[in-house]
């Protein structure tokens, strides 16, 4: 066995585990985090510790170093790439309320329990009369866990067995291969599909029904638009021509009203009051809330609904339940927020980034840029903005870095779009642009 020149193998000097876990810094974190994670950070210094990479006497340190922040492998990150919604980083980013309305319900709850009585009581309540309020249209709802989970329950519920019309032009392909064909004929239904890729007519609803027909489902296209000869069918047309055949609206984005900066993108109110009979929406988009399904519309469908065994499988709990209505309460949610965020001070702050960084000595400026509402959201309505433009070689160390900063390579620069970050994140922004100019220096 090799010696070192004192004449002491090296491995003695590797503190022992047990040791190193007794330390208090390390026993606190692990109440925290888990013993098994911090005892697998401890194992990894040591083998630092082995090479040389870390003296023994700085390995608590060291591990302190290596742990997260939660046991999770989640990692928070600076969405710089100017799509507000943007699915690959977890859609929309929660309020401050919504966050500690979901560590509120995190431990024991009423979620099912009337107080007053100590009875069973009904689920979601409060946030289904939040819903209610915010769309005042609807006769009724419930929350699922997304948007293909509404459609799911209501092509089974309505159609299973049952024929499902609905134009050629609208049966979409959404993100990740997803098609709504597939999805609603898994269900049993029977699609009866109207009209051709780029044209439906109100005859061509009327002349496909029959005894047979469970509903007339309206898919609206989110992520695509057809343009030239074209025609389709309003809801507000199509629902007085129906004869009580039900009228299911997809409208997809959740937005809850009209939108000034959005005019082509439906909402669930105006849908609603045109005639239709259930609509089905997203919470985590332009909602800006938890990912969960909307399902708001006639008391009876809605009822009808919630009695399908299917619902029982997907109903959302009580930390979703929580953050929805917190965010339909609460202040203003971050979605909003960045869809509100005025041209000119999203160039004041970009001009004072770019100030700041260059006066570190990087080559930062401030530049135009547009944004995207994404998710799938208005794709053909670009949101005017700025940016803070950085030399190519900074979009891949950002992204690594800590806190990771995704932003994007345009025109052979990095741009760091500022309408999908708020305003109390540009010294973490900052701050994390300045570290990977450090290490390059």
């Amino acid at each position: 066995m090799s010696q070192n020149p004192q004449g002491t193998d090296p491995r003695r000097q590797v503190p022992r585990t047990d040791t190193l876990l007794a330390d208090p810094r390390l026993a606190g974190a692990g109440e925290r985090l888990g013993r098994g994670l911090v005892k697998d950070a401890v194992q990894r210094v040591q083998q630092r510790v082995r090479a040389g990479a870390v003296a023994p006497g700085e390995a608590v340190e060291a591990v302190v170093a290596e742990l997260p922040a939660t046991a999770s492998s989640l990692r928070p990150v600076l969405n710089a790439t100017g799509v507000i919604v943007h699915t690959n980083l977890g859609r929309a980013p929660l309020s401050a309320a919504a966050v500690e309305a979901i560590t509120a319900a995190a431990g024991t709850t009423d979620v099912e329990l009337d107080l007053g009585t100590g009875r069973r009581g009904p689920r979601g309540e409060a946030a289904i009369a939040a819903l209610l309020e915010a769309v005042p249209a609807a006769e009724a709802a419930i929350v699922v866990n997304n948007c293909a989970s509404a459609l799911a329950l209501v092509a089974t519920a309505l159609g299973q067995g049952r024929e499902l019309v609905l134009a050629r032009g609208e049966l979409v392909e959404i993100g990740d291969g997803f098609r709504i064909p597939e999805l609603l004929e898994a269900t049993g239904a029977r699609l009866r599909e109207v009209g051709t890729t780029n044209r439906v007519t109100v005859d061509d609803y009327r002349g496909a029904l029959g005894p047979e027909t469970g509903a007339v489902l309206k898919v609206h296209p989110s992520n695509f638009v057809v343009r030239g000869f074209t025609r389709a069918v309003e809801v507000g047309e199509l629902a007085g021509a129906l004869d009580g055949v039900p009228l299911v609206a997809d409208v997809g984005s959740g937005l809850l009203r009209p939108h000034p900066l959005l005019p082509a993108e439906p909402d669930l109110q105006t849908t609603l009051a045109a005639g239709a009979d259930l609509v089905l929406a997203s919470g985590d988009k332009l909602l800006g809330g938890p990912q969960a399904g909307l399902v708001l519309g006639r008391a009876d469908l809605v009822q009808r609904l919630r009695r399908h065994p299917l619902y029982r499988a997907l109903r959302v709990d009580k930390t979703t339940l929580a953050a929805l209505e917190a965010t339909l309460r609460g202040p203003l949610p971050p979605v909003q927020q960045m869809l509100a965020a005025d041209v000119d001070g999203l160039r004041t702050r970009a001009r004072a980034l770019a100030d700041r960084l260059a006066g570190a000595g990087v080559d930062a400026v401030a530049v135009d840029a547009d944004s995207r509402v994404g998710g799938g959201g208005a794709p053909e309505h670009p949101l005017p903005g700025a940016a803070v433009s950085l030399p190519p070689g900074f979009v891949q160390p950002l992204r690594t870095g800590s806190p990771p900063v995704v932003g994007y390579l345009e025109d052979d620069r990095t741009l760091l779009n500022l309408r999908s970050v708020l305003p109390a994140a540009d010294d973490d922004l900052a701050g994390a642009v300045l570290e990977v100019a450090r290490r390059w220096t």
